[in-house]
């Protein structure tokens, strides 16, 4: 985006030259990306000033050659050789100094080479500068004689001062999308407001008046959701001409080429005071109606680059009774516009939906300076007063009278945005503690109103045009922008702080965590499709949580379903691998499972969740000359199991027999009475679904729920200063007790001294009797305070035996 310096000056005070303020517009988050001098004529009369002749007289040696000595102000009279004829003593003239380089123009339009003013001797006398006439330095064709002036400005004066013609300087920002309130030389002015801290002018609209209501016309919005705020009025005898030179140097001094006076002053304004305008003339409204409105699908329109676009539904339009004539807030079109046969216009000043418009601008592949702005939010409440200046600006350059009463159709205004804002987070994020008089001066000065202010914080009243400040965060770093970065030092520790609030429990993190460790002990990971048979589906029906979620238009019947599980996948790609002579498996998947239920109301919800698979085939090792292979078992898949749950910290739980359904044996772990996990060997019936022969051994976790349990939080405890002591008990139990009940009856026996436990031997025999089987259990237990005795040793064992012998009916053998 470009703006002119001079321009600027019309908004705020400018003592500053224009590298002064790219610097300050780049503090404030505005980066100058490069400001570029403009001259007002070829060359910026760069080294030319005004002059007085002290003396003339002919020159001795020529006839047509003047002697004349001019003061220019260094103190030290100049002595020029001047061939023009009206050169006199007395007179106040145009002087190029030695040095200047001159673009002369020899023609109506066209200049001649450029030269430069050296000392030299003309016919023998010598010659330190030029006299110069109105072609010499650009500003005419005529060479009848030297410029004469009429001026009391002091001598060494600048010529381009006196003709008006001082260098206009354009400064290039980068705009980041952001920053759209920005978008004009009265949005970076307030930048600079807030920074200098000073008054900020508006052009007066005072003088704005109804002369007549002759023209008016019916403006219906259809469309409010696209369209919030629309105005207009209209004006009649104008004349469309060319603009005058202060427009169009304005608008060249941005790169903007003049077209006409009235469409010069929409540009005009749009860059001013950042409100994108659209004239209509006025003869070409058919039924004096104006109604904003979508049109249907495909509906034909050509916009003013003369292209025929097909319209969609959502594409908001300005018509008439009877056609369309705009793309509302993107590109006129070709058969509304100005010509130079206008006499009356309508005038359109309009807020529009953003989403609206940036859909249409992409759609048709249209960017416009109007669609850049509207797309990315604009100030709602400067609609009417940019009318006005416009209207205002048209007739000073177009003559015409206000032919109507201004139509503002507004019916729901757009409020302020509200940011609650502590002190505490402001010195935290910024880093060091601002004065809170000087924060409240600093959100003043950016429009922005501090209310319900208290010792610890306020609310941010932010006006509708700062899109970009919606939140506490937000408000900070416009606090931060104008306090000035380069304000804040740097501390000698670097940090970073941020008011986002983060995940307690980052699922992707932990994700990656259980990769590393299924990698870590040999597992693959593998990725399958969410799509499946309905065979596979129908062979574990009864076990399955819901009803299938099958495609509309499934590319096969063999993948017309959404996987309930992630068996059947994990199962064809151990196939695959195996009819590869790969036998030795070990993988892991995490994936999706979807399913739906039919609520009471008849609906139907679609449910999914996400599973973490663990299955191993084969033996545990690979052939070697020094370990035998053995094949895996269950609990080389339970070690596994445990390696996760240790990583998420989970140390107890209960176990029950896993659903047949699936396993031919095997167990499921309830954590909180919830299923975490199951666990075992595959029955047969389902592996021969894939043609697989070899036992797989399969692990299927609730992601969701194992999320639950994680926690972020590590505890460490010193380590104990007093020994261990371990006592062996051997239970004779009827087989229906597992070691998990003997587990955890004895740590609710014991809770104090028993550190661990662990079945170090199970038999099973004729001489047990039937249906017993003896497990042989060591227990170790410790006293954290102090050494254990043998008086409490004995005591602590002897409550877990009468517990065993009670609970579990176990005999205990001695």
């Amino acid at each position: 985006m470009e703006v002119s310096y001079k321009w600027l000056q019309e908004f705020i005070e400018l003592p500053e030259s224009p590298e002064e303020v790219g610097k300050l517009l780049t503090a404030t988050g505005l980066e100058v990306e490069g400001i570029e001098k403009i001259d007002a004529v070829p060359g910026g009369l760069d080294g030319v000033v005004i002059g007085q002749v002290l003396t003339c007289v002919k020159h001795p040696d020529a006839d047509k050659l003047s002697l004349t000595t001019v003061d220019v102000g260094t103190g030290q009279p100049l002595p020029i050789v001047c061939g023009a004829s009206n050169v006199a003593a007395g007179q106040k003239v145009v002087v190029a100094l030695v040095g200047t380089t001159l673009h002369p123009k020899s023609g109506e339009n066209d200049s001649a080479q450029p030269f430069q003013i050296k000392k030299a001797k003309i016919r023998g006398s010598a010659s330190e500068g030029m006299i110069c006439a109105e072609d010499e330095i650009g500003l005419g064709t005529s060479h009848a004689g030297i410029l004469v002036l009429d001026t009391d400005l002091p001598n060494g004066t600048p010529a381009a001062r006196y003709f008006n013609l001082e260098s206009d300087y354009q400064i290039a920002i980068g705009l980041t999308p952001n920053r759209i309130d920005a978008a004009s030389h009265y949005g970076t002015a307030r930048d600079l407001k807030a920074v200098l801290n000073r008054p900020l002018r508006l052009p007066s609209i005072d003088a704005f008046v109804v002369n007549n209501t002759d023209l008016t016309l019916d403006v219906r919005v259809d469309n409010a959701a696209a369209c919030p705020r629309y105005a207009g009025l209209t004006l009649s005898g104008l004349t469309v001409g060319e603009s005058p030179a202060w427009l169009k140097q304005r608008l060249l001094s941005i790169g903007l080429n003049p077209i006409n006076n009235i469409v010069d002053i929409t540009n005009f304004v749009c860059h001013d005071l950042g409100q994108p305008l659209h004239a209509f003339d006025a003869a070409k409204i058919s039924g004096n109606q104006v109604i904003v409105k979508t049109l249907p699908e495909g509906t034909p329109f050509v916009t003013l680059d003369g292209v025929e676009r097909k319209l969609t539904a959502t594409d908001l339009m300005i018509c008439d009774a009877e056609k369309p004539m705009c793309i509302a807030g993107v590109f006129g079109g070709q058969y509304s516009g100005v010509s130079a046969q206008t006499t009356s216009i309508f005038l359109e000043s309009a807020y529009f939906s953003p989403g609206s418009i940036r859909k249409t601008a992409q759609h048709h592949g249209l960017k416009t300076d109007a669609s850049f702005r509207f797309e990315r939010g604009i100030d709602p409440n400067i609609t009417v007063f940019a009318l006005k200046r416009a209207a205002l600006l048209i007739q000073e350059v177009a003559g015409g009278l206000v032919s109507s009463t201004i139509t503002d159709i507004y019916p729901n205004p757009i409020e302020p945005f509200r940011v609650s804002v502590r002190y505490r987070n402001i010195d935290r994020l910024i880093g060091i503690q601002i004065d809170r008089t000087e924060i409240l001066r600093i959100l003043n000065a950016l429009d922005i109103q501090a209310e319900e202010l208290s010792p610890d914080a306020f609310v941010a009243v932010v006006p509708p045009y700062r899109v970009d400040v919606t939140r506490e965060a937000d408000v900070i770093e416009e606090i931060l922008r104008i306090y000035g970065l380069d304000n804040v030092p740097l501390s000698l520790n670097l940090s970073a702080d941020s008011l986002s609030e983060f995940p307690k429990i980052d699922p992707d993190q932990w994700q990656g965590r259980i990769g590393q460790l299924m990698a870590a002990n040999g597992f693959y990971e593998i990725l399958t499709l969410s799509l499946t048979r309905p065979s596979y589906h129908d062979a574990i029906r009864p076990a399955l949580p819901g009803a299938d979620v099958t495609l509309l238009n499934p590319l096969s019947e063999e993948l017309s379903v959404m996987r309930q599980t992630l068996l059947f996948s994990t199962l064809e790609t151990l196939a695959y691998n195996l009819n590869r002579r790969q036998k030795d498996l070990k993988t892991f998947e995490f994936g999706k499972v979807y399913h739906k239920v039919k609520l009471d109301d008849g609906t139907m919800k679609y449910i999914e969740r996400m599973r973490l698979s663990l299955a191993i085939i084969g033996n545990q090792t690979s052939e070697s000359w020094n370990q035998k292979s053995q094949p895996v078992a269950y609990h080389d898949l339970a070690t596994a199991v445990q390696r996760v749950l240790n990583l998420f910290r989970v140390k107890s739980f209960e176990t029950q027999l896993a659903d047949s359904t699936f396993f031919q044996y095997g167990l499921t772990y309830v954590v909180n009475k919830k299923p975490l996990v199951s666990l075992g060997l595959v029955t047969p019936k389902l592996t021969k679904l894939v043609d697989l022969k070899q036992p797989v051994f399969y692990a299927d976790f609730d992601w969701q729920a194992l999320l639950k349990l994680a926690t972020g939080k590590t505890r460490y405890e010193e380590v104990s200063k007093f020994p261990e002591v371990r006592r062996d008990l051997s239970l004779v139990l009827d087989k229906t007790v597992t070691f998990e009940q003997i587990s955890k009856l004895a740590r609710q026996t014991e809770r104090k001294l028993l550190r661990y436990i662990n079945a170090f031997d199970v038999y099973e025999g004729e001489n047990l009797g039937t249906g017993k089987k003896s497990y042989s259990v060591s227990f170790m237990l410790q006293d954290t305070t102090q050494t254990l005795t043998d008086a409490t040793i004995d005591k602590t064992m002897q409550r877990l035996m009468t517990a065993f012998e009670q609970e579990l009916g176990a005999v205990i053998r001695k």
